[in-house]
Formats: C-alpha cells, sequence, structure tokens
C-alpha cells in the first residue's frame, strides 16, 4: 500500500459558462471544469490542457488527494469525472469534488499484483494467475486513503480463488461490497491446452509439460 502522494495542479475560477464559452476556452488551450462539494457552492474553474492530460496519464491522479492551486489557494479535492472527446488527445471537462477530513470517502483504487511468479500455482503446477478485478470499490477518511493496494499472490496454488474478503488493506480503509457478496479477485487454472495435452496421451507415455508464464505484477 502506497503512502499519498503530494500532487497539485493549478486550476483559475471562471465566470463565464455554457458552450460557446466552453468552446472559446478550449480553443485557447483550456478545459472546462468543476469543483464541488463540502460547504462551499460548485466553482467553475478552467485549467491548461496539455497539464492536464499530461497528468491524467498518471495513475496516482486518479485514485489521489489531489492539491488544486485554486486562483493561488489549496483546495483538496477528488477527481471525480473526466470527458475525453472521442476520437482526439483531448480532454473536454472535468470534475473534481472538495475533501473534507473528518468525512469518510469512497473511491475506486488500484489493486497492484505480486509475486505470482513464486507461488505454487505458478512453480509447481503450470498454472496461470488470472486478475479478475483491477480495482476495488473502498471507504476511509482523506487521510487514510492508498494510492493502491497491494496483492500478494505468492501462497496461490492451483484451483485457488482469492476474494474480497482475504485481502490485506490498510488501516482505517474497507471494500464496499453489496451484502451476500465476496467477488473474486484473482484465480489461478492450469492452460488449457495443457490439460488437453494430457488427457490425449497413451497410458504410461510420458508427457512434457511447459511451465506456463508467470503472470508479471502490474
Amino acid at each position: 500500500m502506497a503512502n499519498q502522494s503530494n500532487l497539485e495542479i493549478g486550476a483559475q475560477s471562471r465566470k463565464e459558462e455554457g458552450r460557446g464559452a466552453s468552446r472559446r476556452l478550449r480553443r485557447s488551450g483550456n478545459v472546462p471544469g468543476i469543483i464541488y462539494g463540502g460547504d462551499s457552492a460548485p466553482t467553475p474553474v478552467s485549467l491548461d490542457h496539455n497539464t492536464l492530460y499530461h497528468a491524467l496519464r498518471k495513475e496516482a491522479f486518479h485514485s489521489s488527494i489531489l492539491n488544486v492551486k485554486l486562483d493561488g489557494k489549496d483546495v483538496r479535492a477528488l477527481l471525480r469525472d473526466v470527458q475525453m472527446h472521442p476520437y482526439r488527445q483531448q480532454v473536454l471537462h472535468v470534475d473534481f469534488q472538495r475533501v473534507e477530513g473528518n468525512k469518510k470517502i469512497h473511491m475506486r483504487v488500484p489493486l497492484h499484483f505480486i509475486n505470482a511468479e513464486i507461488s505454487p500455482a505458478v512453480k509447481l503446477g503450470g498454472a496461470l494467475i488470472n486478475q479478475i478485478v483491477n480495482e476495488l470499490d473502498i471507504s476511509c477518511l482523506p487521510k487514510d486513503l492508498p494510492e493502491f493496494i497491494e496483492v500478494d499472490l505468492s501462497e496461490m496454488q492451483v484451483g485457488d480463488a482469492l476474494h474480497v474478503s482475504a485481502l490485506k488493506l490498510p488501516a482505517g480503509v474497507s471494500a464496499i461490497m453489496l451484502r451476500g457478496q465476496d467477488p473474486t479477485v484473482a484465480s489461478a487454472s492450469v492452460v488449457k491446452e495443457v490439460v488437453e495435452e494430457e488427457a490425449a496421451a497413451a497410458p504410461g507415455e510420458p508427457v512434457t509439460t511447459a511451465q506456463a508464464p508467470a503472470a508479471k505484477p502490474e
């Protein structure tokens, strides 16, 4: 589990709204957006397109508490929505939500899978680790928000299924699940082609089974 990075991005408040104003803003190399939530009224903002575009390519920017420099003042916020052009590399609009330190937040954070290559399923069983879920819905106070959660696969055996309830979450962090559900995060299974090859071999005939490639941790 990683600690929060100090990610910062600049923004300026804007008075003009509407489609025409947004088009003019985009033509000038900026992106219209809004900051909402908390005790303050929603604030329309503009951001430099290139700066925002490159920030969005960082995984942590999507799952961290950001320091938005709004007209020189610090606003702690979460990235909540991004609208992209359907075929251009262009950000059309962005939404941020203000963060209050004493209120829990709901976020989707990335899962980073580690140690698949040393698990018994891969080393001894010639299996593949299937990463079924890449993000997890969590609830926590802002101070406890992790950038990502590590999922240790080193104990996986052939046929195992790792569920959300078995994940080791940081202190203060809880997974959000529907009542009665416990989704599978990863599973270990033997490659289908290998199983078919073994079944087709004549009795007593030795079968050479190549070890399946290990799933690399993200």
